[in-house]
């Protein structure tokens, strides 16, 4: 890929972190934006001790999901978009809205001014929460041709939000989009080295499972992926040919991964540093009734014993997509944890 002006948006964000970072090492120009240029400090400091090269060649600026200010400024000589900011709030909400708009007008704000500026290709970061949730039990692969149930069982607002935000994108595009091309991102959950001290996406996950937060697992499963190889699908989806006009599946496998099995993974790999991991498993009546008092128990509740089917075929196929194992992804998420102090010692 010849060297490229990039605009990725949420430049503090954990996915957004690691696709600056490669970037920058192939070689590219990259802009990033923040809510706030107070940011600016912070995260260059986070990228830094990620092994930022390239520093000159990163700029920060300032735009606001729900403003119109900056973004003309943002994607002024820019080659491609990515757009990954989005909030991210797994579980109930008092205002579902406060999840929804920004995700839905936030991605409209982006992409109209893309296509103002004439920006050729934008690669939004959607998620599997707009392809998988909501559906009775399915024995085949979840595939890009699926779309998540607004008001199925399991989803919830942040779900919501990524099916409207995505398909208010695909219209836009059709409908308006002039020259610009867009394509969808959807990983699984993502897990891999936080950025910084703050922890974002599945890792969450991780992080309560090693700090022994969980007093045993639902027998409940999540399909993982490392955060690294989903940055790495987002840069290649700048320059592949057969990427236009697609969504992408990103997992480490086909099968969800019991919660149970991410612990012992967790201790098989982190040895004296897993101690606090648990090893009981929940009876699936105990997760219903939490769940009855705890909506956010509600999603687990849903599925247990469910083991969710997914495909990334076509993204292995039109990307080189080549993801590393799930339990590598889950262990070097729990290392970094540990490194970074993140993990309360035993």
């Amino acid at each position: 890929m010849t060297t490229q002006n990039v605009l990725v948006t949420g430049g503090s964000g954990f996915i957004a972190g690691h696709i600056i970072l490669q970037l920058l090492d192939q070689g590219h120009r990259v802009r990033t934006t923040v809510r706030s240029l107070d940011r600016e400090a912070s995260t260059r400091a986070a990228l830094a001790a990620a092994g930022l090269a390239g520093d000159d060649r990163l700029e920060f600026v300032e735009a606001d999901l729900l403003s119109d200010a900056g973004w003309p400024e943002a994607v002024a000589g820019i080659d491609a978009l990515l757009h990954v900011a989005s909030p991210v709030h797994l579980g109930p909400v008092s205002d579902e809205n406060e999840v929804i708009e920004p995700a839905r007008e936030g991605t409209l704000r982006a992409l109209r001014a893309a296509r103002d500026a004439g920006v050729p290709r934008v690669v939004l970061t959607s998620a599997f929460h707009a392809v998988g949730f909501g559906h009775p039990p399915l024995a085949r692969p979840f595939t890009e041709d699926d779309w998540s149930v607004l008001d199925g069982p399991g989803m919830d607002a942040y779900g919501r939000s990524k099916v409207l935000a995505e398909r208010a994108a695909w219209d836009f595009i059709a409908a308006e989009g002039g020259t610009t091309s867009l394509t969808a991102m959807l990983p699984v959950a993502v897990v891999g080295p936080p950025l910084g001290s703050w922890l974002s996406g599945a890792n969450h996950l991780v992080h309560r499972i090693l700090d022994g937060q969980m007093p045993g697992y639902p027998d409940f499963a999540v399909p993982f992926v490392d955060v690294r190889d989903v940055a790495a699908a987002h840069v290649a989806a700048i320059g592949a040919e057969g990427a236009t006009g697609e969504r992408f599946i990103l997992a480490a496998q086909e099968d969800a991964v019991p919660l149970a099995e991410v612990g012992a993974a967790l201790r098989n790999g982190l040895g004296d540093d897993a101690a606090k991991v648990p090893s009981a498993v929940l009876p699936d009546d105990a997760v219903r009734a939490a769940a009855a008092s705890n909506p956010a128990m509600r999603p687990m509740a849903a599925e247990l014993g469910y083991r969710k089917k997914v495909s990334s075929e076509k993204a292995r196929r039109l990307l080189g997509f080549a993801p590393r194992p799930w339990q590598e992804a889950v262990v070097g998420a729990g290392r970094s944890m540990v490194a970074k102090g993140l993990v309360a010692s035993s």
